[in-house]
């Protein structure tokens, strides 16, 4: 492939054969983001009430450079980067929700749950980018089956 050929010249070049695992690296990295965030809310909402919580600058700066790799990821593979930023796009507003409801939660002085629905999001993520980045290890057994 001619590196100028393509929408962002030298860009693809370099990032498109490992857009995949990048992803995929970066979605486990907001997946342990997130389980420390909710560690961390826990305990400021234990130690200084809801004035005291804030929200976890990795798992913000995750989000936004999942929802740009996205939508890089849909220039490079049309059908699998729509549906991922599709996917992306979901798991950062119910990001946005959870954290507003943690905050509901410590101000009507509840137990704080969980962030259920962004675990969700997250794993749902999770697994469709592994299925688009990992299903070349095993299409050959697959092919050999189906």
């Amino acid at each position: 492939m001619d590196a100028f050929a393509s929408l962002f010249g030298v860009v693809d070049a370099v990032l498109r054969p490992y857009i995949g695992l990048v992803i995929l690296a970066l979605v486990l990295v907001n997946m342990g983001a997130r389980a420390f965030e909710y560690r961390s809310i826990v305990k400021q909402a234990r130690d200084g009430g809801v004035d005291a919580v804030s929200r976890n600058a990795i798992r913000v700066a995750t989000n936004f450079l999942l929802v740009v790799l996205s939508f890089y990821f849909a220039t490079v593979e049309y059908h699998a980067g729509t549906v991922l930023s599709i996917l992306v796009v979901g798991m950062v507003l119910t990001d946005l929700f959870e954290f507003e409801s943690r905050l509901v939660e410590i101000r009507q002085e509840f137990t704080v749950d969980r962030p259920k629905a962004a675990i969700a999001a997250s794993v749902l993520v999770l697994m469709y980018i592994a299925y688009i980045t990992l299903f070349q290890y095993v299409k050959p057994l697959w092919e050999t089956v189906v």
